[in-house]
């Protein structure tokens, strides 16, 4: 397979994880097109880049066992529906062990995101954020959830560079 093909199918991932981030932030949602079009372009890459069937099986795994996980936070009401199918599909391209880094970062990441909207929600904040866009304001609003997204974004972006999927792209491996 040419390598620009390769790069069209790996850049796939990022675009769409940044693309979760971004609706998350400013709307509180994670359209389903985003969470299914990552799985959908995982196979693709995986068999441009040459991955063994065995490694795309493990990425599967992961990517069940991240479900599964996501479903439980979802049902404590830890995290939302849409966190929770971003966070199994990019669990899928992570594979094993790259979803390690992933976890970490994401778990991280939302500390500080909440940390974060918590500054963001002061009395004192809450006015400045008051004058700009809509999403801002709804961001600094006491009591509204956290776009749990974009920790899992964070998380995704800085553990793709381990995954088996890059390390097989030519010339980065």
């Amino acid at each position: 397979m040419p390598p620009i093909v390769q790069a069209v199918l790996l850049f796939v991932f990022p675009a769409l994880v940044i693309a979760a981030a971004l609706r998350d932030v400013t709307t509180y949602t994670i359209p389903n097109w985003i969470s299914g079009g990552l799985i959908l372009a995982f196979v693709p890459a995986a068999l441009a880049l040459g991955l063994p069937l065995e490694t795309i099986g493990l990425h599967f795994g992961v990517g069940a066992a991240a479900l599964v996980a996501a479903m439980a936070m979802f049902a404590l009401g830890w995290i939302g529906g849409g966190d929770a199918k971003l966070f199994a599909a990019a669990a899928l391209w992570m594979g094993w062990p790259a979803v390690a880094t992933f976890i970490s970062v994401t778990g991280l990441g939302g500390g500080l995101l909440t940390l974060g909207l918590l500054g963001l929600r002061t009395q004192r904040l809450r006015g400045v954020a008051s004058i700009g866009p809509t999403w801002l304001g709804r961001l600094a609003t006491p009591g509204e959830s956290v776009p749990y997204g974009v920790a899992i974004a964070a998380g995704a972006l800085v553990a793709f560079p381990e995954t088996a999927l890059l390390t097989a792209f030519p010339g980065l491996g």
